[in-house]
């Protein structure tokens, strides 16, 4: 009788297997394409704004602190440099903040209220410098 039961459960395993492996093979595939959605979906923010209005705002509200290029150091050493920004936020997040002022832990960051064009534009300049 255990003879008879090993083979069923050799012929069940046979049945099995496939479907194992073929859901093994969607689960991989499904996170797969999750982390490629997201990974799009962290860059592909698209602001409607003027760039190069935004590096301006930046270099004259911003730069007494920040670093607001692609290669420059911040004058602060614990003010972030506005080309990682979306290493620590999503850059779309930071729209509401801008429009509401940004308040920070710190005092030397001045309260900054933004208008809505400034706003994109601030933030189409700070998505065409994040680094990859």
């Amino acid at each position: 009788m255990r003879a008879d039961f090993a083979h069923h459960v050799q012929d069940g395993w046979k049945c099995v297997k496939p479907l194992v492996s073929a859901l093994a093979l969607a689960a991989a595939m499904t996170l797969i394409v999750s982390v490629a959605l997201f990974a799009g979906r962290a860059r592909a923010a698209e602001f409607e704004g003027d760039a190069a209005r935004g590096l301006a705002y930046a270099q004259d509200h911003c730069a007494q602190c920040h670093a607001v290029g692609t290669d420059d150091a911040s004058r602060k050493r614990r003010a972030p440099a506005f080309r990682d920004l979306a290493r620590r936020y999503p850059i779309e997040d930071l729209a509401e903040s801008l429009a509401e002022g940004i308040v920070t832990a710190h005092p030397d960051m001045p309260e900054a209220v933004l208008e809505p064009e400034e706003i994109e534009d601030f933030l189409s300049y700070l998505d065409s410098i994040q680094a990859n």
